[in-house]
């Protein structure tokens, strides 16, 4: 059947049979590299982080005022993580809310991260003093208003919801 075929015919049919057998050879080198090593490792699953919106609502059981533009935990941190330990245990069947505050002025978007990351501090901090973190959950950063306290534009309130 090649014999009667020109040579640019033969080239066409013999490109076209080896990328065949290319193809054929990767799907079986394929099969056999992952029934060698076991199926494909599982894709982690990322948590993405749910931040609750609404009023604040709840009794306030402790306060914490950061350092202009850190996410640092305060040096006075220890005593009021305490008192929300303390209130946490004698309502075991409330969870905690932690509101991340901050100021109107400069970039919103940065200003919320910074609130967001402080809150997320705030949270750490409760679970190594061992608050369950299935009762933590974050509030939505909130910018403040009012009489321009900077001291509580830069704070997390936690709070025992009803």
């Amino acid at each position: 059947m090649l014999d009667e075929l020109d040579d640019g015919a033969r080239v066409g049919i013999w490109t076209v049979l080896g990328v065949v057998a290319m193809l054929l050879f990767g799907l079986i080198g394929g099969v056999a590299i992952r029934s060698l090593h076991g199926h494909a490792a599982p894709v982690k699953a990322v948590a993405v982080e749910e931040m609750l919106e609404g009023p604040l609502v709840g009794d306030v059981a402790g306060t914490l005022y950061f350092e202009l533009g850190q996410a640092a935990l305060p040096a006075d941190a220890a005593v009021a993580v305490e008192a929300i330990k303390t209130a946490a245990a004698n309502a075991p069947a409330r969870k905690l809310v932690l509101s991340g505050f901050h100021d109107a002025s400069g970039d919103p978007a940065k200003n919320a991260e910074l609130a967001k990351a402080r809150a997320k501090a705030v949270r750490d901090a409760l679970k190594a003093a061992g608050i369950d973190a299935a009762r933590l959950a974050l509030r939505k950063p909130e910018s403040t208003t009012g009489d321009g306290n900077d001291k509580e534009a830069r704070r997390v309130e936690v709070r025992l919801l009803p």
